[in-house]
């Protein structure tokens, strides 16, 4: 969708600062408690079907669930993350890539700060580069809601903001068949 003209400038999320580890740690913790509740709660619906004689779904027995915890900063996870991008940033800037005349950085997860806050530092450090122009063009891409006021404080009279148009999930149909089942008893 975009064609980068000067620069791409990659950033994941770095330490953030300790209010919001401890947010994040408090949001975690209740988390882990919901994942118990619904593991147990998922066992009595499986246990009712079995009773029942009815087929037990999927998604009652899989206890494999994507854990978020994974993608903090200092973990393997990230690691693998940000080697794969210093791979991609290899292939981009290959002699037979259109992208070759581009200016890659790249901010992994063991510099400290939120990605989309490296990014506009990056800007405005820029701004004051004697050779800067009034007229660049910025497009960002990235799903926090912070990033439109963050894109309004730079002052840049071009700067995009790209996110995926993502529809509300207002309930999925397995919990749907489980709430059904735990309403019947």
């Amino acid at each position: 969708m975009v064609q980068p003209q000067k620069l791409v400038y990659f950033a994941i999320d770095g330490v953030a600062p300790r209010a919001k580890i401890n947010q994040q740690r408090s949001r975690r913790f209740r988390t882990g408690k919901e994942i118990i509740e619904s593991m147990k709660v998922k066992r009595e619906v499986a246990q009712d079907l079995l009773q029942k004689g009815m087929e037990v779904p999927d998604s009652l027995i899989s206890s494999r669930r994507w854990d978020s915890n994974v993608i903090t900063p200092g973990t393997d996870f990230m690691d693998e993350v940000s080697d794969l991008i210093r791979e991609y940033i290899v292939r981009l800037l290959s002699d037979e890539s259109r992208f070759r005349h581009l200016k890659v950085f790249f901010s992994d997860s063991s510099v400290p700060k939120e990605g989309e806050h490296k990014i506009l530092e990056f800007i405005r450090l820029q701004r004051v580069q004697r050779k800067y122009h009034a007229n660049t063009r910025h497009c960002i891409y990235g799903a926090d809601a912070d990033l439109i006021m963050l894109g309004l404080v730079t002052h840049e009279p071009y700067f995009y903001i790209l996110r995926e148009n993502i529809a509300p999930n207002f309930g999925r149909p397995d919990r749907q068949k489980a709430m059904n089942i735990l309403n019947k008893r």
